[in-house]
């Protein structure tokens, strides 16, 4: 991630070096974000100006077939007093998951609240699909994180803590129990699932051999099609889609209908690894009527504008398959094919989950707080949809504040 070399033009501490004294206080603004673009790297930076903020967005060059790519949104004002390091679910990156809307985001939230926000988007984000290999579980993506914070930790030595929605929560969770630095503080997981048990775990297990076998099959990378779907519901909502319509296969769903449908009832599409929402990525509510256009749907905490622009700021979309395989594992306790040693979190772990999305499953924070770490907070999010919790306009009100 970072160079493997010390760099006498910028005095960077060698990769995997601790620095002799602790480094510097950062500034703010730009003097702290020019201290992150030299200590990560080689890729060409692009500096965004806001109202009282400033962002960062730097693809790390390291020799990988798609760079790690680090976005930086720090407080123009004041220095912080610590770092958050935002990780996206499968699929996604940082503008998607974390700056949508652009005006309202939890990246700017835990801004104001004195942190430096870090998101970490993983490389699969700049890859083509025929870049992406067998090999990029979740232990990649957490070997690309590590190299992230360890570099990033050298240079500012602030307390920090992860943040993951998803894909990304279980990341920052895996991340958490390979991590004994006394800096990190603070793990927070949005709607996400640790190990399930009886017909849950079985199914999940049946996910993870679906997956392995499509990897067995020279399968990589899965676009699950979202931004299309999307898009064409923006652009043409009232066109026939290809997609047949329930009440009669005859006929099409609308595109509107069709994107509704997909993030309403999400539990209800084909694929190996729906089943595992209570609903859906929002909630909402559809009804069929006489017609494909007579269909009345709607969304209650996230507008569809909010999705298409966080669906528009993806990169590939792609999913690795070893991903998802290693995500089942988990989810179906099996210590073989990917496990996270639950035991080793002794980070404080805020834990929360949507109703309708992953739903009440605690049952991976109670294996935390079994290996002896009291601080663990679940919570349950009455009404929320899977995404709901990040895109929502009501979530600056009803999740934020338990995090």
């Amino acid at each position: 991630m970072a160079r493997q070399h010390g760099s006498a033009g910028t005095g960077r501490p060698a990769h995997g070096t601790v620095p002799a004294g602790p480094p510097a206080r950062p500034a703010a603004g730009i003097g702290l974000l020019t201290l992150v673009e030299r200590t990560l790297g080689t890729g060409t930076a692009v500096y965004v100006p806001g109202d009282g903020w400033i962002r960062l967005t730097l693809p790390v060059e390291d020799g990988g077939p798609a760079p790690v790519t680090v976005d930086v949104v720090a407080d123009t004002r004041r220095t912080p007093h610590g770092i958050a390091y935002l990780l996206p679910g499968g699929g996604m990156n940082f503008g998607s998951s974390f700056f949508t809307p652009s005006d309202l985001n939890l990246a700017h939230r835990l801004r104001r609240e004195g942190l430096l926000v870090v998101g970490v988007t993983p490389r699969e984000d700049a890859a083509a699909a025929q870049d992406i290999g067998p090999d990029r579980g979740l232990a990649a993506h957490r070997r690309d994180l590590a190299a992230v914070v360890e570099a990033l930790d050298g240079a500012l030595g602030l307390p920090y803590q992860y943040v993951g929605h998803s894909a990304g929560a279980l990341l920052a969770l895996d991340a958490a129990a390979h991590d004994d630095s006394p800096r990190l503080t603070r793990v927070v997981a949005l709607d996400t699932t640790g190990p399930y048990s009886g017909d849950l775990a079985v199914r999940a297990a049946q996910t993870r051999d679906a997956y392995e076998a499509r990897i067995a099959q020279g399968s990589y990378a899965t676009d699950p099609g979202l931004a299309a779907l999307l898009a064409r519901a923006v652009t043409d909502p009232g066109g026939a889609s290809e997609v047949p319509w329930p009440p009669d296969p005859g006929f099409r769903f609308t595109h509107a209908g069709l994107a509704h449908f997909a993030l309403i009832r999400t539990a209800l599409l084909p694929g190996p690894a729906n089943w595992i929402y209570t609903q859906g990525h929002a909630a909402g509510s559809y009804s069929f009527g006489a017609t494909p256009a007579a269909d009345r749907f709607g969304l209650t905490h996230t507008p569809l504008a909010a999705w298409h622009a966080a669906a528009a700021a993806l990169g590939s979309g792609l999913i690795p398959d070893a991903l998802v395989r290693d995500l089942a594992a988990v989810w179906a306790g099996d210590g073989k094919t990917y496990a996270i040693d639950w035991e080793r979190i002794t980070a404080e772990v805020v834990w929360v989950n949507a109703e309708l999305g992953r739903g009440d499953h605690a049952h991976g924070a109670r294996l935390i707080r079994a290996g002896g770490n009291r601080r663990v907070r679940f919570a349950v999010v009455p009404g929320y949809g899977h995404g709901d919790p990040v895109w929502s306009q009501t979530a600056a009100a009803d999740v934020w504040p338990l995090l």
